[in-house]
């Protein structure tokens, strides 16, 4: 702990406090992640929770307000690591699969379709273009596994506004998710 700063060993020890009564959700959502991932990933659910937790400790300027911030921070750090593992991968000569991911709200789908981590990625950031509150919508259900009410929390909108935000959202990802499903992007 000595080569912490300060104000990072206060926000390392606040943490430090709320992590156990928040792990087993972080750990679920990594592990869901996970799931999505390609064969062989390196990262592991531990690993994405423990790359979290260090990057949450090293943000200068949040603070958060109740679990739900925690949890859709955390969520949107998970993307951020997923992502860049995702772009390191794709650097390599060699390449290799794609990590897939599901829009259906089901824990357990019939069979919707699975989506290349990179594709939904992209046009996640095209919907932030248009609307940004959507898109963070979008995140927070997909990418951190927040239901309606924690991300209406997280957002600090109604539950009415993250329902009309991730209906609208949807069809919208869905309709340009299409365009991969077909080769024009």
């Amino acid at each position: 702990m000595e080569f912490l700063k300060h104000d990072q060993l206060g926000k390392k020890l606040s943490l430090d406090a709320v992590m156990p009564q928040v792990y087993g959700e972080l750990h679920r959502l990594a592990s869901a992640y996970m799931r999505n991932e390609r064969n062989g990933h390196t990262l592991q659910p531990t690993a994405l929770v423990n790359e979290t937790y260090m990057r949450l400790i090293g943000q200068h300027s949040v603070d958060f307000a109740n679990r739900s911030h925690l949890l859709g921070v955390a969520a949107q750090m998970m993307r951020r690591i997923l992502r860049t593992y995702d772009e390191k991968r794709k650097t390599e000569k060699r390449g290799g699969d794609m990590t897939m991911i599901s829009l259906s709200d089901s824990p357990e789908p019939v069979a919707p379709p699975i989506l290349a981590f990179d594709e939904v990625d992209e046009v996640l950031d095209r919907l932030a273009k248009l609307d940004e509150r959507q898109a963070m919508v979008a995140e927070l259900r997909i990418f951190g596994g927040l239901t309606v009410e924690e991300t209406a929390q997280f957002l600090k909108v109604s539950v009415a506004t993250v329902h009309r935000d991730w209906a609208s959202g949807k069809l919208w990802l869905i309709h340009e998710l299409k365009g991969f499903a077909q080769g024009t992007p």
